[in-house]
Formats: C-alpha cells, sequence, structure tokens
C-alpha cells in the first residue's frame, strides 16, 4: 500500500473517562501506531474530526445558526490537528498540518500539490478544517481529499470492529459485515459514512475499510492492508 487516506473521529482523542477533551496519552498511542507504519515507507494523509471539543450537528449547537455551528466545529478540528502533529513529532515522525481555512500563523493553508509533496518526502500529512465549507461532514472531507491525493485507501477508524445490520450495542445480535459493496451501504442505510462520502469513495473507486481504532495495533494492521474490520469496495 502506497498511500493511506485515514480519517480519525475526535471522540478518539478523547479522555475515555469523560469522554470529551484530549488525553495526552491517548493521543501519543495513535500516533505512535501511525509513526511506525510512516517509518515502513507507508504515505499517511489524514483527516481529523472534531466532535471531542465540539460539533455542529450535537446538541451543543442546539438552536445555532448551523453554517457558523459547523464552522465552530471545523475550528474544533485544528485543535485535534495540532495535538497530533505534536504527538507525531514526538514519535520521530515529520508531519505538517494544512487546513482548509486560513490559520497561517499555525498551519499551511490546504493546497493540493504541496500536500502530495510533502507526501513523497515522506512526511505525514494532518488536514483539518473539513473542506472549508459548512454542511459537509469531516468523512466527506476524507473522500474527497483521499480522491484528489490519489490515495489507494480510504480508513475509517470507529469505536466498533467494523460495520453492523445494527447498532451492536443496542443490538448484541446484530451481524458484522466482513465486506460489503458501495450500493449494499446506500441501499441498506447503513450508518458507515455519509451518502456524499460513499458515493464519492464509489465513483473514484476508492476501497473503505472500517476497523476497530481502540484495539492495540489496528492502525497499523489497516495501513498495511491486513484484513480486518470490514471492506466496502
Amino acid at each position: 500500500m502506497a498511500r493511506a487516506a485515514l480519517k480519525l473521529s475526535g471522540e478518539s482523542f478523547a479522555d475515555p473517562e469523560v469522554g470529551y477533551g484530549i488525553d495526552p496519552g491517548t493521543v501519543a498511542a495513535i500516533a505512535e501506531e501511525i509513526a511506525g507504519v510512516a517509518a515502513e515507507g507507508h504515505q499517511i494523509v489524514m483527516v481529523v474530526g472534531g466532535g471531542n471539543i465540539f460539533r455542529g450537528i450535537s446538541s451543543q449547537a442546539e438552536g445555532m445558526d448551523r453554517a457558523n455551528a459547523d464552522y465552530m466545529g471545523m475550528l474544533a478540528t485544528v485543535i485535534n490537528a495540532l495535538a497530533l502533529r505534536d504527538a507525531l513529532e514526538r514519535a520521530g515522525c515529520p508531519t505538517r498540518v494544512q487546513t482548509a481555512i486560513n490559520i497561517q500563523q499555525v498551519a499551511e493553508p490546504y493546497i493540493r500539490l504541496r500536500a502530495m509533496r510533502h507526501l513523497d518526502k515522506g512526511r505525514a500529512v494532518i488536514l483539518a478544517g473539513g473542506t472549508g465549507n459548512p454542511f459537509f461532514t469531516t468523512d466527506t472531507t476524507i473522500a474527497l481529499r483521499a480522491a484528489e491525493l490519489d490515495a489507494d485507501v480510504v480508513l475509517k477508524a470507529t469505536k466498533v470492529d467494523g460495520v453492523y445490520d445494527a447498532d451492536p450495542v443496542a443490538n448484541p445480535g446484530a451481524t458484522r459485515f466482513t465486506s460489503l459493496t458501495y450500493m449494499e451501504v446506500l441501499e441498506k442505510g447503513l450508518r458507515v459514512m455519509d451518502p456524499t462520502a460513499i458515493t464519492m469513495c464509489m465513483e473514484n473507486d476508492l476501497p473503505i475499510r472500517v476497523f476497530d481504532i481502540s484495539v492495540p495495533g489496528n492502525i497499523a494492521r489497516a495501513v498495511r492492508g491486513d484484513t480486518i474490520g470490514t471492506l466496502i469496495s
């Protein structure tokens, strides 16, 4: 696998006891795995969410103007990106943060060719600020950037070990799929990624691997192309 596009939710950065904020130990563990596979020669581009700080469509944003709430969520992703960059650099992985909204004091603006140049030079790239537009999710962002940057696969890190036919927490009898087609995801209404993201991956022939980030070593396994979680193709 030459180039992997990894989607990390903001919740994966949170303190496990309180469910929000940024836990340095958790972020460091994620960074160590990413740094390890980057050292093997894999090119890693990441999109981070901001749900551990603020999510535009959450109850936190109730009553707010949707566009304003979404911009707040974009800023939250920048905070997470800076935390992850710091942890990756400390783990020995050269890293650049690019944002879809201009914050030149802390990050580069997103420029496609510059991002590809960083990847070719062995640097990891974190993309923050979503697409820079309200009403688009970070799932759509990872699909868009993966297509733009010629990624080989989209890796979606979640809290469960793949895609199920029902919520496995609420329904212990839910069945996990080992593989699905894009159309099956859309037709069954499976809530893996939003329909825009699934459609974009389908149109660009980008496979999606959904896996459990809470299992140590799973990020590295997913990047290496091991058979874990659910493959959508």
